[in-house]
């Protein structure tokens, strides 16, 4: 155990959670974007975390720290709308940026992504987070007046539009224009509160079903971004897992067949046709933008990648099963 840094001690008390005591603690690892630590505190431990102003990224990705209060913001509405879905909330520090939260053991709440890696896919689990964050979207829906609270278009674009479609469109001048196209599409459909990272990552293994965390790209904003997001990671796990790349697909095929029915707030087939066209676009942006996924390190590999997306961004698909099918024939090549 360590003394944790000064301006994460000074944040807490701040938030009247340390009643004089000098914490210790551990930083916790897996963030490009926040200082992340577990604070060990005499009644229990806490998570605090931290925004950064420069991602730990090669890039140069420089995104506002007062992300981390909208990010708690969500917390709020997100428990609401799905109770349990994230951890307890216990404070937050305007002054540095800093939130403390409730402390879930790995031993109870493993890390979906660790999971996946080891080969343990469950598309039933996938299935309850589409059904977790399409109850989360259809209750943030029907309430519009949320709105007011996410002011995030500026955080958005700098965090998620910038560097995942602006940047591969340099990448790609030939798609310049179509990544634009998609960002005006993703910026005119403001609908419902989105959580902007929904990622293996960022998603525990609760005894009683997912748990969401890292809503640092709250916005409120396109719901097909998140729906497109989450699969697009299931997709990049079959080049990393290759054993286990029928259950990936069967878990792309779970979430798609689990979260739209749950769309109420317009035609579902509208939503499905803004995911399936941003799709591909985010599946090349893991090789090509400013973040690509660390466990795609071949030059193979990446050609992959670009073989299925980009004649998807030349010739959009309305349907996910049509993104599932092109990407399942190129890796049982």
């Amino acid at each position: 155990m360590q003394k944790p840094p000064q301006d994460i001690i000074d944040a807490l008390d701040r938030m009247h959670l340390l009643d004089g005591v000098v914490p210790t603690g551990q930083p916790l690892t897996g963030g490009v974007s926040s200082d992340i630590w577990r604070i060990d505190l005499p009644n229990r431990p806490i998570c605090v975390k931290r925004a950064l102003s420069k991602l730990r990224v090669e890039a140069d990705w420089q995104a506002p720290v007062e992300r981390n209060l909208y990010e708690a913001r969500w917390m709020q509405v997100a428990n609401r709308a799905a109770p349990g879905a994230t951890p307890e909330l216990l404070g937050q520090d305007t002054v540095s940026g800093t939130l403390a939260m409730e402390y879930l053991p790995a031993d109870r709440y493993p890390l979906w992504k660790a999971q996946l890696r080891d080969g343990m896919v469950d598309p039933g689990f996938a299935a309850s987070v589409a059904v977790t964050l399409g109850r989360m979207h259809a209750v943030t829906a029907a309430d519009p007046a949320l709105a007011a609270a996410f002011p995030t278009d500026a955080i958005f674009h700098d965090i998620r539009l910038e560097p995942y479609l602006t940047h591969t469109g340099r990448a790609h001048r030939d798609l310049a224009d179509r990544m634009q196209e998609l960002i005006e599409t993703t910026q005119h459909n403001k609908l419902a509160l989105v959580h902007g990272d929904v990622s293996p990552k960022n998603i525990l293994c609760g005894p009683n079903g997912p748990v969401f965390l890292d809503a640092e790209c709250a916005w409120w904003g396109d719901p097909a971004f998140d729906l497109a997001f989450c699969l697009n990671h299931l997709m990049l796990k079959c080049l990393w897992v290759p054993k286990a790349r029928h259950a990936l697909l069967a878990s792309f095929r779970a979430m798609t067949g689990a979260y739209l029915p749950l769309v109420d707030w317009e035609p579902a087939a509208a939503l499905e046709q803004r995911a399936a066209r941003l799709l591909p676009a985010l599946f090349l942006a893991r090789v090509d933008g400013k973040s690509p996924v660390e466990y795609i390190v071949n030059d193979g590999d990446r050609d992959r990648v670009r073989s299925v997306a980009r004649p998807l961004l030349f010739n959009p698909a309305d349907h996910l099963a049509d993104i599932c099918a092109a990407w399942e024939k190129e890796i049982s090549r």
